[in-house]
């Protein structure tokens, strides 16, 4: 008998495709693992699944370093990032999703050159500037892009946003895919459990998907 989290996976991903079709993109489920036990993950890796989030360095650490080569496992950074703990998060970790000072990169691009490792970076833009998140206003979106990959020569992909959340997040979505087709960047990161769907519809190639996909988890 199937897990239950392969059936579940498997109609997000028909969700997905229903919704981006008109799009031709590819978007890619990232399971936000975070909270969760390795075991209870373990029926997604041997079905073959790739994309898994963090956000705590020890966590990841602890949890993944074993197995993650094993299984070719592409692990996400999908909380903030404190610069004191980039070192072993650059180790760890194959894409950074909250990149959102000229400090961070700094940090970034110093441990991707003492250790030799290309890293794909997301810069985190606060769509609704809330003084409690992460990122950097849009207006500033242009000139750090710039800063990252002309000065530092790290491999930015992409925009990663999150909605306020008692808001309608339509808007905040066109916004973000319309800045992130406007700086010629590939990817985006958007979308969780529950606007997944609406993101795909505005060209997300990534969406973090936890609770959808995992169950409630416990709150530390």
């Amino acid at each position: 008998m199937r897990d239950q989290t392969i059936n579940k996976l498997i109609s997000i991903q028909e969700n997905i495709k229903k919704n981006n079709n008109k799009n031709e993109i590819i978007t890619q489920i990232i399971c936000v693992s975070k909270t969760f036990a390795l075991s209870k993950l373990l029926p997604l890796i041997e079905y073959g699944h790739k994309h898994f989030g963090e956000n705590k360095v020890q966590e990841a650490e602890t949890k993944w370093l074993e197995i993650k080569n094993k299984k070719d496992i592409k692990l996400h950074m999908i909380g903030k990032l404190q610069t004191n703990k980039v070192k072993k998060a650059v180790k760890i970790f194959d894409f950074i999703h909250s990149v959102d000072s000229k400090k961070l990169a700094d940090s970034l691009k110093k441990r991707e050159s003492e250790i030799n490792k290309k890293l794909n970076y997301f810069i985190q833009i606060n769509l609704g500037n809330e003084v409690q998140k992460g990122g950097i206003n849009k207006n500033d979106a242009e000139s750090f892009l710039n800063y990252c990959k002309i000065e530092l020569d790290i491999n930015v992909i992409g925009l990663m946003a999150i909605p306020p959340f008692d808001h309608d997040p339509e808007k905040y979505f066109k916004d973000i895919s319309d800045l992130n087709s406007k700086l010629g960047l590939k990817h985006l990161s958007l979308g969780m459990s529950n606007d997944y769907s609406l993101a795909a519809q505005y060209r997300s190639t990534y969406v973090r998907i936890g609770s959808a996909l995992l169950g409630e988890r416990k709150i530390n």
